[in-house]
């Protein structure tokens, strides 16, 4: 089975974005990862791909799997016959969102 090409625009902590580091783990595929947060350029790329400004968005073989978890992209995998299914545990969660607190810092702004 070839390995797939995979470009994944991804936030540096983000719930979601571990869950699909996670499921492209657990079936050990590489891939290219794009911070979108320490890359303003990588979220403009992903927004002009995808036609939409959330994430993860993850581009495998060329199609464009936009705002999804990491059970959405183990879902597209098994089913596209790009890998066999595993029910192998992953060290996190592949459907989780940030934690609360993630979102609820002070954020502080110069004047």
């Amino acid at each position: 089975m070839d390995k797939p090409h995979i470009v994944a625009y991804l936030k540096t902590q983000c719930g979601w974005s571990n869950g699909v580091r996670a499921a492209l783990k657990k079936y050990e595929l590489s891939y290219e990862e794009k911070d979108i947060i320490k890359n303003p350029a990588f979220r403009w790329e992903m927004e002009q791909k995808s036609g939409q400004p959330l994430s993860p968005c993850v581009e495998i073989n060329g199609t464009m799997l936009a705002d999804v978890s990491g059970e959405d992209v183990e879902h597209y995998l098994v089913a596209k016959g790009l890998v066999d299914s595993s029910s192998s545990q992953t060290d996190v969660p592949l459907n989780a969102p940030c934690p609360p607190e993630q979102h609820e810092q002070t954020v502080f702004f110069r004047r």
